[in-house]
């Protein structure tokens, strides 16, 4: 299936100064950026071509794959002078690039790239700056099965705030962390129909819009992964990953376990 990546915003809070004008999906996490980590999830399962809604900093992300270097991340052997790769990343991906609005709404981006989509019954999409382990043939799998015109991943609630219950005389009847509450969040991670569209106006939202409708017409299931998950909405959420990478804690990357298999 064709996936949707949208890596269009400002992600105004992992800028590091005003002449910072690098999307949020290329932020580094290891040797590559968000966006190949992403990326890499996908393909791993097989699906290979990709729709990148460009808007704000999208000359970084044409440069990156304009200019991309296998040597990076895969082995290879220097032989005469002349490189010979053991492996490679993106020789396979096909990848679209469009660009989709420097101000527009997720919903809109994802209206403005509808004719790349060539009218496919089933498409994935995501935000680009989110990692995970999900089980997406699964994923994939449950939604098929099912008469829905949109998917969405939920996860417990990532916050470490306490909720208090409060009584009308402002004596407090208990103290709930947010992640043992009965709620889940939006993981981001979206397997839609050409139904969606119906329900997307003109600069609309994909979720407030698009999955709210489909949700009020029992159009729309969830897919509850309580696994791996981390966003990287700061720059300190994006630090962590970068860190875990390092140590070799890195759980998003399931591409790697046919490999580690392979060395033991």
């Amino acid at each position: 299936m064709k996936v949707v990546l949208f890596c269009g915003g400002y992600g105004l809070r992992m800028r590091s100064g005003a002449a910072d004008d690098m999307p949020k999906p290329m932020a580094m996490v290891g040797p590559r950026p968000l966006i190949w980590h992403v990326m890499r999830y996908y393909a791993y399962y097989g699906h290979t071509e990709f729709i990148l809604c460009l808007g704000y900093g999208a000359h970084h992300i044409k440069d990156f794959f304009l200019n991309y270097e296998e040597t990076t991340s895969n082995d290879f052997v220097l032989r005469g002078g002349r490189t010979e790769l053991l492996s490679t990343d993106i020789a396979d991906w096909t990848i679209t690039f469009a660009q989709t609005g420097i101000e527009s709404p997720i919903g809109e981006r994802l209206r403005r790239v509808r004719h790349h989509l060539d009218g496919d019954e089933m498409f994935l999409a995501n935000y680009a700056d989110v990692l995970t382990d999900a089980p997406l043939p699964e994923m994939i799998d449950r939604f098929a099965r099912r008469d829905a015109g949109a998917s969405m991943m939920v996860v417990p609630p990532q916050s470490s705030f306490h909720c208090v219950d409060l009584g009308e005389d402002g004596l407090v009847g208990g103290i709930t962390a947010v992640s043992d509450m009965p709620l889940w969040e939006n993981g981001g991670y979206f397997v839609l129909r050409q139904e969606v569209f119906d329900h997307i106006p003109e600069n609309g939202d994909l979720v407030a819009d698009g999955c709210a409708q489909l949700a009020k017409r029992g159009r729309l299931v969830a897919h509850q992964h309580r696994g791996f998950w981390k966003p990287t909405d700061t720059v300190k959420e994006r630090a962590a990953l970068d860190d875990a990478y390092a140590r070799g804690d890195r759980p998003w990357a399931v591409w790697e376990r046919d490999t580690a298999g392979a060395r033991a």
